[in-house]
């Protein structure tokens, strides 16, 4: 099988945790008789520095066409003096997710073994904490209108129907495939918006007799999220508030340099990057762990290509990796990035 996709490695530490996610899938395509066609283009700052904009038309041309997106990281200080649609983040990867209709973001929580005693949760609370957070990722507050006036700053939340209701279906559909728990997420309290979410929410479960629904305000659920997470299978939420529990949530797992996530649009479309930042105050020092771009990139095989075998063969070697030590020294280990990726790519067997 000939895998073609687009590889957008960013900036800070995404060029370096995403050539060890080549080294990685290069051993996999050789492993499994595949041929990769890679299509490697800019966006974020570096866009900005060689390119004059943060998503360049062939990088957007690229990802339409391959439908596969695999990216490193987007954004730094370097860039922090521009407004708007100017930033990286603002002008490149959200635009890039609308661009393509990525509507529905999906982080997995599920802490590895080896690396249970890196929480800073008890490892009582740990054991058996297995939950995916799928989070709106195309509306709300972060694409409402938004600007300045002689009485201060707006953003405006919105959403409609439809968009609550198609990631809604997609949370109900990967329950289906799971433990059979959908935990929805609002502030309907409050908020307008959450009112819309819940009533939407409440009427396209109906669809779903099978499957337990449970209604939770965003903040509780960032303290059920720490004291009871075996409680919860797969948590359905808007655009701002998945942001914030996501990262809540990577502390689960010890280290957010673990945990991968996949942007996902219609069909086998999806952009999958690592939920870590670009770190730019340890770019280019080798220091970069690159489990989470390992993983997105084996994420990105299962998804978009259909290629389960050579996910998981990936994610075995991943784990071996962490029980063995073999790693970067934010997890104790004492090898480079690249090593990390050399290590896994030896250990990637049919």
């Amino acid at each position: 099988m000939n895998i073609n996709f687009t590889y957008l490695p960013g900036d800070g530490i995404g060029p370096e945790v995403g050539l060890t996610s080549l080294i990685v899938l290069n051993a996999t395509a050789n492993a499994f008789g595949h041929t990769l066609d890679i299509e490697e283009h800019l966006i974020g700052g570096a866009a900005i520095d060689e390119r004059g904009t943060p998503l360049p038309d062939e990088t957007l041309a690229s990802a339409k066409r391959t439908g596969a997106i695999l990216l490193g990281a987007v954004g730094g200080p370097r860039w922090d003096h521009l407004k708007g649609s100017d930033r990286p983040e603002l002008g490149g990867l959200l635009i890039l997710r609308k661009k393509l209709e990525l509507f529905a973001n999906v982080r997995p929580a599920k802490p590895f073994a080896s690396l249970i005693a890196s929480s800073p949760l008890k490892p009582e609370y740990l054991e058996g904490v297995d939950f995916v957070v799928v989070r709106e990722l195309t509306g709300g507050i972060y694409f409402g209108d938004k600007g300045r006036d002689n009485l201060g700053a707006y953003d405006v939340c919105r959403y409609s129907e439809m968009e609550i209701e198609r990631i809604t279906r997609r949370a109900f559909d990967l329950a289906k495939t799971r433990r059979g728990k959908v935990t929805s997420v609002d502030k309907s309290n409050v908020l307008e918006t959450s009112r819309l979410w819940r009533e939407v929410v409440i009427e396209v479960a109906k669809d779903y007799p099978d499957i337990e629904l449970e209604h939770t305000l965003v903040d509780a659920m960032a303290m059920h999220m720490l004291t009871r997470p075996r409680d919860f299978d797969v948590i359905l939420t808007e655009n701002m508030f998945g942001d914030i529990l996501t990262d809540e949530a990577s502390m689960l797992c010890g280290s957010m340099g673990v945990i991968p996530s996949a942007s996902l649009g219609a069909g086998t479309t999806g952009m999958y990057e690592p939920i870590h930042g670009s770190a730019p105050d340890i770019a280019g020092q080798g220091k970069a762990n690159p489990i989470a771009m390992i993983l997105s990139a084996a994420w990105m095989l299962r998804t978009s290509f259909g290629l389960d075998a050579e996910a998981l063969a990936i994610e075995k070697a991943v784990e071996q990796a962490l029980d063995a030590g073999q790693v970067t020294g934010d997890l104790g280990g004492s090898l480079s990035t690249k090593q990390v990726g050399e290590w896994v790519a030896q250990n990637v067997s049919t």
